[in-house]
């Protein structure tokens, strides 16, 4: 498993060493603005109160995990350390947008957003309710000087003959960005409880819903630039992604009305963003209408990556660089999540 971006990130900081250097000739002194767009599955973010319509109850002071005020500080504290600095070795800056999955509610994200380490970044919240009966759900953080949010809605996933099914909402956000219309749409998609084959319906069902929202944003605007993030519970190579969502796998197979998962050529390399029985996946995706990588003004796709710096690792042990989590074989590590984020830059020539 490859998992050290050292290399690609010396090349990409070279890059922009480029972009941002004054040179004689006219060519070389465009300059150019960089934004920051990124996902994290925060894994089990509960607050420590019992909610009889949830299944909640390890997650309270009585309960499996002990799940006390103090422990519930430290997750807010860790979680907030992570976001603070993804991307910000380049843009200086948190991430303008962060979608997030395994949520209990808006109150766990408005202590979030209220640590020392995020609380200067002025972020704001999207979140509805989710039917889902672990009781998570996804949500959005944005920095509204950057990002003003002109519309949002929860999509549901209803499956035909399944009824008593129910999981996530899909949030979608759409907004200026810098001025540049954006649409964001943030997943969680069907987990693989009960075997990834069984389970596979689901989730073809859930990426037929976030290719019909895709192509209703686009049948009103071709040029439509479109973000699609999320713990998405497939690989890139699943057939929910190639086949139901339709996402190609390299930018020059993509044309216009189409969509490119950017995290596909990390999946070919054998990057991962969580480890299972001693295999890495790829479930947290970055997804990109075609217009983001030939838009001729604006914002443009740059590159995606993932953050998997040291401290979010197992240092020793069986499972060392594996993520560290917050609980793992049953026992308090006092980590931070079973995912690494994932993020991507966006470049806008001045």
């Amino acid at each position: 498993m490859k998992q050290n971006n050292r290399t690609i990130l010396v090349v990409f900081l070279a890059f922009f060493s480029f972009l941002f250097t004054s040179h004689d000739t006219a060519a070389q002194k465009k300059k150019y603005k960089v934004t920051t767009v990124a996902f994290y599955n925060l894994e089990n973010l509960f607050d420590t109160l019992d909610t009889p319509e949830k299944k909640d109850e390890e997650y309270t002071p009585g309960g499996e995990k002990k799940w006390d005020s103090k422990k519930y500080s430290s997750k807010q504290t860790n979680m907030s350390k992570v976001i603070a600095q993804i991307g910000a070795d380049i843009t200086k800056n948190a991430p303008t947008i962060v979608g997030v999955s395994e949520i209990e509610n808006r109150t766990v994200l408005e202590d979030l957003i209220k640590t020392p380490a995020l609380k200067k970044f002025g972020y704001k919240i999207v979140h509805y309710e989710s039917p889902d009966k672990r009781g998570v759900d996804v949500g959005l953080l944005y920095q509204e000087k950057f990002f003003r949010v002109t519309n949002t809605r929860s999509a549901r996933l209803h499956i035909e003959g399944k009824e008593d099914f129910f999981t996530r909402d899909q949030l979608v956000v759409s907004g200026k960005l810098d001025g540049d219309l954006i649409h964001i749409i943030v997943n969680h998609w069907p987990s693989r409880y009960g075997g990834e084959k069984a389970s596979r319906p689901s989730r073809n069902a859930a990426a037929d819903l976030t290719r019909s929202i895709a192509d209703s944003l686009m049948r009103v605007d071709k040029n439509s630039k479109i973000i699609i993030v999320g713990d998405l519970n497939d690989d890139p190579n699943n057939i929910s992604l190639l086949k139901h969502l339709k996402a190609r796998k390299t930018q020059k197979d993509t044309k216009e009305g189409d969509l490119f998962n950017t995290t596909y050529p990390l999946f070919k390399k054998g990057f991962g963003t969580l480890a299972y029985r001693d295999k890495w996946n790829l479930f947290d995706q970055v997804i990109i209408s075609e217009p983001l990588l030939n838009a001729k003004s604006g914002y443009k796709f740059y590159k995606t990556m993932i953050f998997d710096k040291d401290f979010l690792k197992k240092q020793s042990g069986r499972y060392k660089g594996y993520p560290l989590r917050t609980h793992a074989g049953g026992a308090y590590q006092g980590g931070y999540s079973d995912h690494f984020p994932v993020y991507m830059f966006l470049i806008k020539e001045l």
